[in-house]
């Protein structure tokens, strides 16, 4: 039962990942303050990341039960107000309080299988929760067109508020969790100086990917400034809200070092395909739909396979086959061309999203088996966080790319009109062909990129040591 409310509150992160990108749409023609648009989606991210750690520091402090009400109920509260939105700004407000209570949900849900369950187990059960994502990613989409039809889209905010009151029941009637609250103080400074500085640096970003160059160094500024407040911090409390010796373990800087560069990866594969597959290999919206799809069909398959068998294959071995796995994939990307099928497209995600799910499952198991259990919640939290923080740092660097790569081809008067006229296959233009031809040099450049982060992926993996992983893990490096 604890587990079926772990599901629950998971679930209502996974499907506002995608539920809302279909109906953002309606949404916005409805708000107006069309140009805020993006920032609906940056304003959620930014906060569940810098508050993700935060969050999984509390949980080690004050147990994960209060903390998971805590979150559940912040979430709840932004799900409500965002369904009573009345313009774009206080939807962006709203959208960044359901962001909060998932900065906490998302890392503590983990964090309680790894408490409840021996690792004998708790793989099989890390595969149950990577299920909720993939089904997830196909229900999404299809409950929030059904919502828009018969409905209002402010069901798709409210349909999470009966959702997260039974996951606290759960946890309310059958999480059984000891008192374990610690004789030490919060370091409130250091946790606010920390959501401060990653807010500031996720904003840089979004600015620099729109082109606010000015704006983007005025955070950036900000976010070196609360940089240096924090460090100065954490040096100087007994205890620190990021413990430098928890994160600058070797076991666990190199697996969240292959964390971030992997969420890098995915945020270029969701942002790019589509396109290529629509604009140079010209098929429809739907064929580049289900080419994306298979990365979530390969990443549940993946985490599944990686549950059954690590005890006999050990967490190293399968760490580094994941590794693997993701340049490969991205081999695929790297060799498109104009004349390719999007079946080419469609197995380099799937082989993607495959070490992804071995990855990331391997990586969260190998981590909690090696930190104790005072600071088990800091340790999945960081892992969380660096795969968030690589999704925010890859939709910059991959915007970077594909603009230099438009610039570079002479084609940097594409307009979004075009764009959008290419896409929907509308464009009447002679230089139609001229523009898919620069459009498509660009994509070859990221995905050329996206290969060279895969390749760091698995440089980083192969680092991690395959012994001394303590006696715990013994067994099963």
């Amino acid at each position: 039962m604890v587990i079926a409310a772990v599901m629950a509150s998971m679930a209502m992160v996974a499907i506002e990942a995608t539920i809302v990108s279909t109906v953002m749409p309606q949404i916005a023609s409805t708000l107006g303050g069309l140009h805020l648009y993006s920032w609906v989606f940056a304003s959620f991210l930014l906060a569940q990341t810098a508050m993700t750690v935060v969050f999984g520091k509390l949980s080690d402090i004050y147990g994960r039960k209060p903390v998971m009400f805590i979150g559940i109920a912040i979430f709840l509260a932004g799900s409500l107000l965002a369904g009573l939105a009345w313009s774009m700004p206080a939807m962006i407000v709203f959208r960044l309080i359901q962001g909060i209570g998932a900065g906490a949900i998302q890392p503590v849900s983990l964090t309680i299988v790894g408490d409840l369950y021996p690792v004998q187990e708790r793989g099989k059960v890390q595969g149950y929760l990577a299920s909720v994502w993939a089904v997830s990613a196909v229900v999404g989409p299809l409950l929030g067109a059904l919502i828009v039809q018969q409905l209002s889209w402010a069901w798709i905010f409210w349909i999470n508020i009966p959702i997260g009151l039974l996951a606290a029941l759960g946890f309310h009637l059958f999480l059984r969790e000891a008192p374990i609250r610690r004789q030490t103080s919060v370091d409130i400074l250091g946790a606010v100086l920390f959501a401060l500085g990653i807010a500031a640096l996720m904003v840089a970003l979004t600015e620099f990917g729109i082109g606010n160059i000015g704006a983007a160094f005025a955070w950036t500024a900000l976010f070196a400034v609360t940089t240096l407040l924090f460090v100065a911090q954490e040096r100087r409390v007994a205890d620190p809200m990021i413990s430098g010796r928890l994160w600058g373990a070797r076991i666990i800087a190199t697996v969240n070092g292959a964390a971030l560069l992997s969420g890098m990866a995915l945020i270029g594969i969701t942002t790019f395909l589509p396109m290529f597959v629509q604009v140079v290999l010209q098929r429809s919206s739907v064929v580049a739909g289900l080419a994306l799809t298979m990365v979530m069909l390969g990443w549940p398959l993946g985490a599944t396979l990686a549950s059954r068998t690590f005890l006999r294959v050990g967490l190293w071995r399968l760490v580094i086959a994941g590794a693997l796995l993701v340049p490969v994939g991205a081999t695929a990307f790297a060799l498109l061309s104009p004349v390719s099928s999007p079946a080419q497209a469609a197995v380099g995600s799937f082989v993607m999203g495959l070490g992804f799910g071995l990855l990331s499952l391997s990586s969260l198991i190998l981590i909690q088996e090696a930190t104790e259990l005072s600071q088990r919640g800091s340790a999945t939290a960081s892992n969380v966080f660096s795969r968030n923080l690589g999704s925010a740092l890859g939709a910059a660097f991959f915007g970077a790319v594909f603009n230099f790569g438009l610039t570079r081809g002479g084609s940097a008067t594409v307009t979004d009109e075009q764009l959008r006229q290419l896409l929907e296959g509308t464009s009447t233009s002679t230089a139609d062909a001229a523009m898919r031809l620069a459009i498509g040099g660009a994509l070859h450049l990221s995905f050329a990129a996206m290969l060279a982060i895969g390749l760091g992926v698995l440089a980083l993996s192969l680092t991690l040591p395959r012994h001394g992983l303590g006696r715990r893990l013994g067994a099963i490096s």
